[in-house]
């Protein structure tokens, strides 16, 4: 019961890289949709690194997210299209990305990279 409890703690982490991936596959970015797609695995890995570099790749995701509201509303302002909603969903993806990070500082999972260090 307390493994699915803490794997419950990181699905907002899993749907961040899926959607990233998802993301990247709609440019054709084959190679990044793959490595978001197995990114999640690391999770299995109980070392003390794991939570510090899935916070730093979920902040390098919400840039990627507010570089792609930058393009994209740039684009619609040109083609004079309505780009706020645009802007609202994505800046929203963007926070949650980002916000998403913060699971690892719940005790719990703190307790579990920290108990096989490296």
């Amino acid at each position: 019961m307390l493994l699915i409890m803490n794997a419950l703690k990181l699905i907002p982490v899993i749907l961040s890289f899926l959607l990233l991936g998802a993301h990247f596959y709609r440019a054709g970015l084959v190679p990044l949709t793959v490595l978001c797609a197995i990114t999640p695995l690391l999770l299995f890995m109980r070392k003390s690194w794991i939570p510090r570099l899935f916070q730093i790749l979920l902040l390098a995701g919400a840039l990627e997210w507010l570089r792609s509201l930058y393009f994209f509303a740039a684009m619609r302002i040109a083609w004079d299209q309505p780009w706020t909603r645009l802007a609202i969903i994505l800046g929203t993806v963007a926070l949650l990305t980002a916000l998403s990070g913060l699971v690892f500082n719940n005790r719990k999972l703190r307790r579990i990279y920290q108990a096989e260090s490296d």
